[in-house]
């Protein structure tokens, strides 16, 4: 197994359970929670191999992919309720993912040769787009646009991040991605850290 394997078969492990303990706060079925999980896992995947024209999208190309969701799907479904807090387990989960996922992005499209804006915007499609779908399915306030939350621009600073790495010849810039996304995802969660957001203003003059 390769590396860039490695990485996707572990974000679809933790991002299955993410999507497993969204399903639990919606109260679904048992097939709820594993098309919840596979949805979750696979979205942010299948969309990059889509963009950039991949032989083979990689849950296609090994099935077992989708196996490794629904086993982390029944897990939650009899374990969620032993959690104290599935809210927080959720939002932690999926900051470890989040950091699994988007080096695995880069690591994809650097594979494929294309040029640096589209590594970067792989990789935060990779790390983005399942969480995204989770939460709209589930009808719950998307992760990625919760007021100030530091998701995507932590996504965006380790995709960076590896192609400074890339660009300078040095070696562990999909190390220094994931250390630099789960950094800022977790300042976020645990500081408190979040960007300046847009304040509406009264109109001058009464126009709009």
């Amino acid at each position: 197994m390769t590396l860039i394997s490695a990485l996707d078969l572990a974000s679809v492990a933790v991002f299955a359970l993410t999507g497993a303990l969204v399903a639990s706060r919606s109260q679904l079925d048992i097939v709820g929670f594993i098309f919840i999980a596979c949805l979750t896992a696979v979205g942010g995947g299948t969309l990059r191999d889509v963009l950039i024209n991949r032989d083979t999208v990689f849950w296609i190309g090994n099935p077992a992919v989708l196996a490794v969701a629904a086993g982390a799907a029944v897990v939650v479904f009899f374990a969620a309720h032993r959690l104290e807090s599935r809210y927080r387990a959720l939002v932690w989960l999926d900051a470890c993912a989040l950091a699994v996922a988007v080096p695995a992005g880069v690591g994809v499209a650097m594979g494929a040769g294309l040029g640096w804006p589209i590594v970067i915007v792989m990789g935060m499609i990779t790390g983005c787009m399942g969480g995204l779908m989770r939460d709209v399915v589930c009808n719950e306030v998307p992760l990625v646009l919760k007021q100030g939350e530091i998701y995507v621009t932590a996504a965006f600073a380790g995709a960076v991040v590896a192609v400074i790495f890339t660009a300078l010849g040095l070696d562990g810039g999909l190390i220094g991605c994931a250390a630099v996304t789960f950094l800022l995802r977790a300042g976020s969660l645990g500081f408190g850290w979040k960007l300046p957001v847009y304040r509406a203003r009264a109109p001058r003059n009464g126009l709009r």
